[in-house]
């Protein structure tokens, strides 16, 4: 269990830790010297059931609020200290609704000091925390009278965070690794060390993990848990990781250590905002604010969601703006602070680590949001699938998750392809086929004089925001049903024919065998109507009226192939694929005879249409049905 002191400065928080621990947290000469923190301090001590204690001792002066906010970050238990003779203080009240807004709902108070006093006074203060802490998620916590002078009390407290250790239920391990970074130091023969709280999940020496937001990959060469050595560490515990690849300098507070997977730096999320009942006043849309995330602290707006203000004492949906990208997930805790970093604002939950700039304040929009705030993953996903699809991976990603699958609906619609992992409601599902029928129908009425939409463009148009993959499976879907039809490129539907004119039926039945003479290497636009007698004007209106209705493909401006043609060169393509994953110029010149020029037009002729996509300098397939299923030579 981590305990995190809080309270007032000069208050006895570093002494009580040394009473409790024999530990001495203050190790700055600047600290000794002026008797106060200033940096973070640690303190471990084992239990009676093999586990450890964790102290994080924080300063309690105002100027040193952002430091005891990194302290807080990741903490089970909230030790506030309170002097008996000073009593509630600036500093106490601050801490206080920090830890309220951080959701820590375990702690005690430490009434120190109490050898100064009478038992009247120690009543006094007494009642005076148990008033302050009501409505908070501390009312209920025990209150010791404690004297690090005379040990009082101590064994009484010590106890208690001993049972509460032991009885305290032990973290969820699922997801990947997260430790907020709250030092980075060098030791000699070890090199790089940095020290946090684990966050989510477990690690161990020899793992590979990430440096979030920079992305660099570094490797555990070793580990302390607690204070000890160890192999490996898990959610819920103070870890120091010695590091390999990279420097000391490269890794600051606030930066995170996660697992590859999760590395997805962000400046920009939406969450769920509660404004201190404290706050001095009212927040104004885009107000700049000083932003506490685990232990990270950068400058940041507020973008409100749901008005031009927030009054105290009252929540809304906001998206934070920083300056600068931050490691987020969702469901992370966060404190704001005024842009004179004097108040503390308020705080929240992390929903959506990647929000939009455009379109965020839209109904569907602040319905995702809503359902983002389902407590429950199965509900959270059920909610999302009426509003849309989810991407498994993303979410997955961001909810720190890898069992999003398992969660789905019973009628949910998976769609698998590549990376892509993709699930939609049924409901859902059934309305893209419904609206792409639909759009068809109305591009036919629209253009009847043209096949239909080739794939890419029929996206574009219909669905710009779906993703390829699962364009392509419900329009396979659709297929299947006999509910469209494909000819080559372009899709339509079964219904749709078009035919020429008998001038230009008789003129394309004349070109057509000039077109077969060569396949590979058909003439040009101006040759055909050259030899036509015709003016190219003519010539190219009819080619253009052809490729229209599939019965020619533009590879090139002005000129045209049959789709015999294009099947072969396609064929190329899928055998070179099968072989050896990708096709390159080269290759595909080599295999078809043609120009090293006109290779490279046909293959950026299948990027165009969506039967290839560019990867560096290959090709690699991503519709192989588009000109039809073809055999692989062996």
């Amino acid at each position: 269990m981590i305990v995190g002191t809080a309270g007032h400065i000069d208050h006895g928080k570093t002494t009580l830790v040394r009473a409790l621990t024999g530990v001495e947290t203050d190790r700055l000469a600047e600290e000794k010297a002026r008797g106060i923190s200033i940096e973070l301090g640690y303190a471990y001590q084992p239990t009676g059931d093999g586990g450890v204690l964790g102290f994080v001792d924080v300063p309690g002066h105002e100027r040193f609020i952002h430091t005891m906010l990194a302290g807080a970050a990741g903490v089970d238990f909230a030790l506030l200290v309170v002097a008996a003779d000073d009593g509630v203080m600036p500093q106490t009240r601050e801490h206080l609704a920090i830890l309220d807004l951080l959701g820590i709902t375990q702690g005690a108070v430490a009434l120190a000091k109490a050898d100064r006093v009478d038992g009247a006074r120690i009543e006094e203060v007494a009642d005076e925390l148990r008033e302050l802490l009501a409505g908070t998620a501390l009312a209920s916590s025990p209150v010791f009278p404690v004297s690090a002078a005379s040990g009082q009390g101590i064994d009484a407290l010590r106890d208690h965070l001993h049972a509460e250790a032991q009885a305290m239920q032990r973290a969820d391990e699922a997801g990947g690794f997260r430790l907020a970074v709250d030092r980075s130091f060098s030791l000699k023969g070890a090199g790089t060390v940095v020290t946090g709280t684990v966050f989510a999940g477990r690690v161990a020496v020899g793992d590979e993990v990430m440096v979030t937001p920079v992305g660099k990959t570094v490797r555990l060469r070793g580990l302390h848990v607690m204070n000890q050595p160890a192999q490996e560490g898990r959610i819920g515990q103070r870890c120091a990781l010695n590091l390999a690849g990279v420097a000391k300098d490269d890794i600051a507070r606030g930066d995170w250590i996660v697992s590859p997977r999760l590395h997805a730096p962000t400046a920009r999320f939406d969450v769920r905002l509660n404004l201190s009942p404290a706050a001095p006043g009212p927040l104004a849309h885009w107000a700049p604010v000083h932003l506490h995330l685990g232990a990270a602290h950068v400058m940041a707006r507020v973008a409100l969601l749901e008005g031009d203000k927030l009054a105290p004492g009252e929540s809304m949906l906001a998206q934070l703006v920083c300056d600068k990208p931050i490691g987020a997930l969702n469901g992370d805790r966060f404190i704001l602070r005024d842009a004179e970093a004097r108040h503390t604002l308020g705080g929240g939950r992390v929903l959506d680590p990647d929000a939009p700039a455009r379109k965020r304040k839209t109904p569907l929009r602040l319905a995702e949001l809503a359902a983002l705030e389902t407590p429950g993953v199965a509900q959270r996903l059920t909610h999302l699938l009426d509003l849309g699809g989810v991407n498994l991976n993303t979410c997955g990603a961001h909810w720190n998750r890898t069992d999003l699958a398992g969660q789905l609906p019973a009628d949910a619609v998976r769609i698998q392809a590549g990376q892509e992992d993709w699930a939609f409601s049924a409901a859902h599902w059934a309305s893209l086929g419904e609206k792409l029928v639909a759009d068809l129908a109305g591009f036919h009425e629209r253009f009847p004089d043209e096949q239909g939409p080739e794939t890419a463009r029929a996206r574009r148009m219909f669905f710009p925001k779906l993703a390829a993959p699962v364009f392509a499976a419900r329009v396979d879907a659709l297929y299947r049903q006999g509910s469209l039809q494909r000819s080559g490129a372009w899709l339509h539907l079964p219904t749709h024919t078009v035919e020429l004119s008998r001038e230009d039926e008789a003129l394309w039945q004349r070109i057509r065998p000039w077109l077969a003479e060569s396949p590979l290497d058909p003439p040009w636009m101006r040759d055909l109507a050259k030899r036509t007698g015709r003016d190219e004007a003519t010539m190219r209106r009819l080619l253009q009226k052809l490729a229209r209705q599939g019965k020619l493909y533009p590879v090139v401006r002005d000129l045209f192939y049959l789709p015999e043609a294009v099947a072969q060169l396609a064929a190329i393509v899928q055998d070179l694929e099968h072989a050896s994953g990708e096709t390159r110029a080269a290759e595909f010149r080599d295999r078809s005879g043609l120009s090293r020029k006109r290779a490279i037009q046909v293959l950026e002729f299948f990027d165009r249409v969506g039967y290839t996509r560019r990867v560096r300098e290959a090709h690699r397939l991503r519709n192989a049905d588009m000109f039809g299923r073809m055999e692989h030579a062996a």
